[in-house]
C-alpha cells in the first residue's frame, strides 16, 4: 500500500473540509477515521489556516503532509459531500489510488446555485430580516437596488482575492450608501430596518457557530481564532456603514427613530422561513435538507417567542431557543446521516445579532461612546449564558429614521431606539 498516497488523500479531504467552513474537530476526526480504516494510527492537527497529518510508514520512517488553508468559504454542500465520501472510504477501504479518484469525482460533482438564484438568495436573506419590507414594500424602493450591487461588489472583491476584512468594509459601504441617499431624498422610510436587513448578509453566522463548537470540543485555539475573525467582521461592517453615513451626512443627516413595529407570530414565522431560505442558498445547501434547515430556524424563533410570552429573561429566552435549535439539528443530522453543521448554522440564524452592530455604530457616531460600549457588550454577555449560541435581543424596536438638524436630539433618539424593549422581530434586528 502506498502510505504517502493514503496520507495525502486524508490531508486533501481535511483541507477541502476546512476550506468549506467545517469545524476543526470534524476535520481532524475525518482524517483519523480515513487512515484508521486501514489499520494505521496517525496524528492530526488542524487550525483554521493549516491541516497536518503524520504517521509511521511500514519501513518505520515518519511521514507527514501539511496543507495551508486559505480564505474559508460557506460551502456546506462540500461539507456534506466530503462527509459522505469519508463514510464510504471507511466502509469499503479501497486502494488509496481508487479513493483518490473518488475524491476527485466528489469535488467535480459538487453543485452550486446559478447566479440568478444566488441573487435571489441575497434578496430573501435580507428581506426576511427586514420586517418593514413586508408592511411598507411600496415605501422601500431602495430595497431592490441595494442587494444586487452588493453582490456585484462582493464578486469583484472575490475575483481580486481581496482580504476579507477590507472586502467587508467595501460591501457594507456599498449597501449603506444608497439607503442613506434614498432616505435623504425622502424616498424610503424605516432606514434602520433597511440597513439592518442588508447587513445580515454580511454577518458571519457560520464562523460564529463553528467558533462556539470548536471551544466546546476543546479546540480552544481554533475557537478563539474564529472569534477574532467574527469580531473583525463586525468591526468591518460598522466601519463600512459609518463611512457611508459620513459620506452622505450632508444629504441624510443623523439617524433618528420613531414609531414601532409589531408582527403576529405567524408573520414572523414566514419572515424567518424566507430569511433562512435565502441563507441556505448562500451557504449552498441543496435537496430536501435545505427545507429542513429553514424549518429549524422557524422552530428556534417560535421557541424564543414562547419563552418571551412566559415572561423569561433575555438570557433564558436565548438559552432555550438555542437548546431547541441544537436538539433539532442533532435529530435531523443523525436521522438523515448528514453533518449537523448545515442544520445548526441555519437554524441558529434568527438569534444572530444584527442591529447591535448598527446601533453601536450610530451611538458611536453620535459621540456617546459609553452607551456604544454598553450596547456592544450586551450581545457578548448573552452569548456566554448559552453553550451553543445566543444574542442580546431587545423586546421592542421603534425605528423609522428621519432627517434632523439637531445632533443632540438625534443622538438621544437613537439611544432610545437602541435601548427600548418590546416585541419587534428582533433576532436579526438586535
Amino acid at each position: 500500500m502506498d502510505y504517502y498516497l493514503l496520507t495525502d488523500l486524508a490531508a486533501r479531504v481535511g483541507y477541502h473540509l476546512a476550506l468549506s467552513g467545517a469545524e476543526t474537530f470534524r476535520v481532524e476526526e475525518t482524517i483519523r477515521r480515513i487512515i484508521g480504516a486501514y489499520g494505521i494510527e496517525c496524528e492530526t492537527f488542524s487550525i483554521p489556516n493549516c491541516v497536518m497529518v503524520s504517521l509511521e510508514a511500514a519501513n518505520g520512517k515518519p511521514l507527514m503532509v501539511m496543507k495551508r488553508v486559505d480564505f474559508h468559504g460557506n460551502d456546506l454542500e462540500s461539507v456534506e459531500k466530503l462527509n459522505a465520501l469519508s463514510r464510504r472510504i471507511c466502509a469499503e477501504t479501497p486502494d488509496p489510488s481508487v479513493a483518490a479518484q473518488w475524491l476527485d469525482e466528489t469535488l467535480k460533482g459538487r453543485r452550486h446555485y446559478s447566479v440568478p438564484v444566488y441573487y435571489l438568495g441575497n434578496f430573501c436573506a435580507a428581506a426576511g430580516f427586514l420586517p418593514g419590507v413586508w408592511r411598507h414594500a411600496a415605501r422601500q424602493p431602495v430595497r431592490g437596488p441595494s442587494w444586487p450591487h452588493h453582490r456585484f461588489v462582493s464578486r469583484q472583491m472575490d475575483r481580486r482575492e481581496t482580504n476579507p476584512f477590507f472586502s467587508t468594509i467595501v460591501e457594507a459601504f456599498a449597501m449603506a450608501v444608497p439607503a442613506y441617499l434614498a432616505a435623504g431624498f425622502h424616498l424610503v422610510d424605516y432606514i434602520d430596518f433597511v440597513i439592518i436587513g442588508t447587513l445580515m448578509i454580511l454577518v458571519p453566522g457560520l464562523l460564529i457557530t463553528t467558533s462556539m463548537r470548536d471551544i466546546i470540543y476543546g479546540d480552544t485555539s481554533s475557537g478563539v481564532s474564529r472569534i477574532v475573525q467574527v469580531l473583525l467582521s463586525a468591526f468591518a461592517i460598522a466601519l463600512g456603514t459609518a463611512a457611508a453615513w459620513r459620506v452622505t451626512s450632508g444629504v441624510y443627516g443623523m439617524t433618528v427613530a420613531s414609531g414601532s413595529a409589531s408582527y403576529p407570530a405567524w408573520a414572523q414565522a414566514v419572515m424567518i422561513f424566507v430569511a433562512c431560505t435565502g441563507f441556505f442558498i448562500l451557504f449552498n445547501v441543496h435537496d430536501w435538507g435545505s427545507v429542513l434547515c429553514a424549518l429549524g430556524g422557524v422552530f428556534t424563533w417560535m421557541t424564543y417567542l414562547l419563552c418571551r410570552d412566559l415572561g423569561m429573561s433575555i438570557y433564558s429566552m436565548n438559552f432555550f431557543a438555542a437548546v431547541v435549535s441544537a436538539l433539532y439539528s442533532e435529530l435531523m443530522a443523525r436521522s438523515r446521516k448528514y453533518p449537523v453543521t448545515s442544520y445548526l448554522v441555519i437554524s441558529l440564524l434568527p438569534l444572530v445579532p444584527g442591529a447591535g452592530i448598527y446601533y453601536t455604530m450610530s451611538l458611536g457616531l453620535g459621540g456617546d461612546v459609553q452607551a456604544a460600549v454598553h450596547k456592544d457588550l450586551r450581545p457578548r454577555a448573552s452569548r456566554a449564558a448559552s453553550p451553543w449560541r445566543s444574542c442580546w435581543c431587545p423586546r421592542s424596536s421603534a425605528s423609522s429614521p428621519r432627517r434632523t438638524g439637531k445632533a443632540e436630539s438625534s443622538v438621544r433618539k437613537v439611544k432610545t431606539a437602541a435601548q427600548t424593549g418590546g416585541s419587534f422581530y428582533c433576532s436579526a434586528s438586535m
